[in-house]
Formats: structure tokens, C-alpha cells, sequence
């Protein structure tokens, strides 16, 4: 979900990376749009402000920050990554018209997940799709 950060070079260092211009910039548009943005929109609006910038670059770091847990990779449609600054268990939807992805809270307090003995889970995924309201 959502999360507010005060000065990300000091989140960014708190969890073991080094904050160079290029990935606070990169952190920082993932918390202040929170759009689910993939490497393409990202590099797009970054770009005219940071002209060294490469989309290999973005690339990197997003699996940089993935590697440390502060970001999330969202594959909803199987041919576009996107990625998310929310880490915590959340749900998301996704809109069939504009491809605009929320998010859902998710209690899992209240879901019953049948996970055989001696399996562990990594990872848990909870996607929707339809229409939004907007387009609704």
C-alpha cells in the first residue's frame, strides 16, 4: 500500500543501498506516483530530468530494490512487468479498459488458504480483473 518517506536516500540506506541521484530518483517516483508503473514509464519521465539515465539502469535498480524487499514486481498480464513500492500483503486490480491498477486491502485473517504440510511460501499474489469505476 501506499507509504510515505520522509528522505529516501536515508530509507534507501537503512536497507542496504547505496543512494546514488539515479536511484532515489527512481525510488522516489514509485512512492510519489504509485501508479504501477513498468521500466518504460519510469525511464520516460525520468529522463528529461536525469539525461545520463539508461533503461538499463532502471532495470537494474528496480531488481536492486526487489533483491531488498522494498519493492515488489507485479505480473498481472503476462507480457508487462510493473512494480510496486508497497511491500505489505495487498491485493491488486487491474482495469480491462484503461489498464489502470489499484490496490485492494486483503485480510487474510479472513481467507482460508489451504497450503499442504511442509511447503513454505515465498510469496503470495492476489489479482483481479475488470472494469473500474472510471470506466464502469
Amino acid at each position: 500500500m501506499k507509504q510515505r518517506i520522509e528522505d529516501v536516500g536515508e530509507f534507501l540506506k537503512e536497507n542496504g543501498i547505496k543512494p546514488s541521484y539515479q536511484r532515489i530518483k527512481i525510488y522516489e517516483y514509485l512512492v510519489k506516483y504509485y501508479n504501477h508503473p513498468t521500466v518504460d514509464m519510469i525511464y520516460r519521465e525520468l529522463v528529461p530530468k536525469i539525461p545520463t539515465l539508461s533503461k538499463t539502469t532502471v532495470y537494474n535498480t528496480l531488481n536492486l530494490f526487489i533483491e531488498k524487499k522494498i519493492t515488489a514486481i507485479i505480473v498481472i498480464d503476462e507480457n508487462e512487468t510493473r512494480y510496486d513500492a508497497g511491500t505489505s500483503v495487498h491485493g491488486h486490480f487491474q482495469c480491462n479498459e484503461c489498464a489502470r491498477i489499484d490496490d485492494i486491502d486483503i485480510d487474510l485473517s479472513k481467507i482460508e488458504i489451504p497450503i499442504p504440510e511442509h511447503y513454505e511460501v515465498s510469496e503470495q499474489h492476489f489479482y483481479f480483473k475488470g472494469k473500474c469505476s472510471n470506466c464502469n
